[in-house]
C-alpha cells in the first residue's frame, strides 16, 4: 500500500518478531485506552444545603463534608426505592452529618453530573433542598469514609465548595434565607 503523494510503503502488518521500542512502551503506559462504554446508568440522588445562623447572628454558616478525595461538598446520597428525594435528603444529612434536629424548608433545584465507572457512563441527578439546622448544640459527626466535616461562614463555604453548580444553589439559598422566602 502506498501513501498518496509519496513513494513510501506502509506495511500491512507488523512482522511477528516486532519488539516495541522504549518510546512505544511509554506511549502504551501513558495513553492506555479506557474500556468502551457498555452501559449508561442513571443514579438519582438528593441532599441538602444545611445552614444555621452564626452565634453573633450576623452571618449564615453552611455545613460541608470533605469526601475521601479531600473535596468539600454537601451531604447527599442515593435515593432508595420507595423514598422521595426530600426523604433522602433528610436521611443522608442524618447519616453523613449526624444532624437530626433539622427542618427542610424548600427545594432549591437540581444539578447534573456525569462520570465514568469502568465501562459505564453514570448520569447523576441530585435534588438539593434548603435545610435549617435547628439545634445549635447538635455537633456534626462524620462517617468513617469522610476526611472532614465542618461549619463554614458563608463566604468561606463558597470558597471551599468543589462544585460550581452547588455554589450557585448556595447563592440562591442565601437569598431565600435573608428574605425568608421559602
Amino acid at each position: 500500500m502506498k501513501r498518496k503523494g509519496t513513494n513510501l510503503k506502509i506495511p500491512e502488518a507488523l512482522p511477528k518478531q516486532y519488539k516495541p521500542s522504549p518510546i512505544d512502551k511509554f506511549k502504551e503506559t501513558v495513553f492506555r485506552r479506557k474500556p468502551v462504554i457498555q452501559e449508561i446508568v442513571r443514579e438519582p440522588t438528593a441532599g441538602g444545603i444545611v445552614f444555621r445562623l452564626s452565634r453573633d447572628r450576623k452571618d449564615i454558616e453552611i455545613l460541608l463534608i470533605q469526601d475521601s478525595k479531600n473535596r468539600w461538598t454537601i451531604p447527599k446520597g442515593h435515593i432508595e426505592p420507595g423514598e422521595t428525594a426530600k426523604q433522602t435528603a433528610i436521611r443522608e444529612i442524618g447519616e453523613e452529618a449526624g444532624l437530626f434536629h433539622i427542618n427542610t424548608l424548600c427545594w432549591l433545584g437540581k444539578i447534573h453530573f456525569k462520570y465514568r465507572r469502568l465501562d459505564k457512563l453514570v448520569l447523576m441527578t441530585t435534588q438539593i433542598y434548603l435545610v435549617h439546622s435547628l439545634d445549635p448544640r447538635e455537633t456534626p459527626t462524620k462517617e468513617k469514609w469522610m476526611n472532614g466535616i465542618k461549619w463554614f461562614r458563608f463566604a468561606d463555604a463558597l470558597d471551599a465548595i468543589e462544585y460550581e453548580d452547588i455554589e450557585k444553589l448556595m447563592l440562591i439559598a442565601k437569598k431565600k434565607i435573608r428574605s425568608g422566602d421559602y
